[in-house]
């Protein structure tokens, strides 16, 4: 039988073939070295360029909702008083001798000065919630995408940070406060020369803390001593 035309014999096997080469300086077309976008469009923000990251906001409920009882309160009474006496009836007694104290009582008189320095620290206070993020116990991640931001509680900080720290030979106990710009670590070792597990500590809690991902990494503070010998 004869072969058919527009066919090649298969080679035999074993043998290596040589695969065609795209030319992308011919064709223009290069690897695509942008990150891909999600499904709104959005490019993920790589690392290292999406900037320090601010502080969380708090709702601030818990005040607001008292000043708003407190106001929703003094205004309702002062309705009530005004339309009683709309309705032709005496004025009440504490608004009647609110106003006579406030007309005898002299500026430098101590109740007066009392109650000024107290208005003047509950507006000092709601000034200062008001200019202030608060959430101190959230530590801002570096943002890895335009549109999320994320946040690390201080104490799973804290918890991450003492589990890497227990895994260094040596060290019998590990003590850890995160705060804002700094990370204390205080360690006990019960063998091996103090300087060598500090050593060991800050490069494993140097690697933890870039690990977590933070906007502001806190600086570390490692402190190793020998546990107290027991009476």
């Amino acid at each position: 039988m004869s072969e058919p035309r527009g066919t090649e014999p298969p080679e035999p096997e074993g043998t290596t073939q040589r695969l065609p080469v795209l030319d992308t300086s011919q064709t223009g077309a290069g690897p695509d070295r942008s990150a891909p976008a999600d499904e709104n469009g959005t490019p993920p923000v790589p690392d290292g360029e999406g900037g320090r990251e601010g502080r969380f906001w708090s709702a601030r409920r818990v005040p607001a909702g008292i000043v708003a009882l407190l106001l929703l309160g003094l205004a309702g009474l002062f309705l009530y008083d005004i339309a009683s006496v709309r309705a032709d009836r005496p004025v009440m007694s504490w608004r009647r001798e609110l106003a006579r104290q406030l007309a005898d009582r002299p500026l430098d008189d101590i109740w007066v000065l009392v109650g000024a320095g107290v208005a003047a620290a509950l507006g000092l206070w709601l000034l200062v919630l008001a200019v202030t993020p608060g959430l101190r116990d959230v530590l801002p991640m570096r943002r890895t995408h335009a549109d999320v931001r994320a946040g690390l509680d201080r104490d799973a900080a804290a918890t991450a940070l003492r589990d890497r720290a227990m895994e260094v030979a040596g060290v019998q106990s590990v003590r850890v406060r995160v705060r804002r710009r700094r990370a204390r670590v205080r360690a006990m070792s019960h063998f091996r020369e103090l300087d060598d597990v500090r050593t060991d500590l800050d490069a494993v809690l140097t690697d933890a803390v870039r690990g977590l991902g933070l906007s502001r990494p806190p600086a570390l503070s490692v402190r190793v001593r020998r546990p107290g010998r027991k009476e």
